[in-house]
């Protein structure tokens, strides 16, 4: 089955502050309860202290509506963009790191030698290819590989509807990305109507901000797993 990546955007959402919150954290309780495999939250414009209490919040969500198989294993997992310290302190299950923060070997000794910590983080990394060289994207893979990245986020494969006059890198530079040994997920202007051809293209699964935050979960997990 496709592994699937909600990515967090409150901001998109109508209203002040507080419905903006409220509403993402709905959302993401909708994303636990439709088995979305990772929410990765990524609210880069607040303070830490601001997005600790998101994280803890956000992972209440998550463990009261995710479901969980007879070894004790939840269906969806909560990673926190770059913020490592956040996501520990939480109770996150991991972490999304963008290409200029520490490695994921740093993570997991980070993780275990904090104290009364008996996790084992789950760890993405970024993946921004079209906008480097070969040599730079091939330096970008082998780096995740020998790190022992759980899995990778492609970007962006696709047009995004908010930039669209940034590079995309297309279908071949995401199949070229897949014959590597790190799991590869599209993300970037991914669409129901594009996602078949990710995962043809080689792609574990898709990441998308939109494609889950403005529709019903439960209806896109139905037509992406068709």
């Amino acid at each position: 089955m496709p592994v699937f990546c909600y990515i967090t955007d409150r901001r998109a959402f109508a209203g002040d502050e507080s419905v903006r919150r409220k509403r993402l954290l709905e959302k993401i309780a909708e994303a636990a309860r439709c088995g979305v495999d990772y929410i990765q939250l990524r609210e880069k414009d607040i303070s830490g202290r601001e997005l600790e209490e998101l994280a803890r919040q956000a992972v209440s969500a998550v463990r009261e509506n995710a479901r969980v198989d007879e070894a004790g294993k939840p269906s969806t997992l909560l990673l926190i963009n770059s913020r490592n310290d956040v996501a520990l302190i939480s109770g996150a299950d991991g972490v999304h790191l963008r290409s200029d923060d520490i490695s994921p070997n740093d993570v997991r000794t980070i993780w275990s030698r904090a104290h009364n910590c008996s996790r084992t983080p789950v760890i993405s990394v970024s993946w921004h290819s079209s906008a480097q060289s070969s040599a730079h994207s091939s330096t970008q893979v082998t780096q995740a590989e020998d790190d022992g990245a759980d899995f990778a986020l492609f970007a962006p494969v696709f047009e995004k509807k908010d930039a669209p006059a940034a590079p995309s890198a297309g279908l071949a530079a995401l199949r070229d990305a897949c014959r590597n040994k790190v799991p590869v997920l599209a993300l970037g202007g991914v669409t129901l109507e594009n996602a078949r051809a990710c995962l043809d293209a080689g792609a574990v699964g898709i990441a998308a901000i939109r494609l889950f935050q403005e529709n019903e979960i439960a209806e896109v997990l139905l037509r992406l797993r068709r």
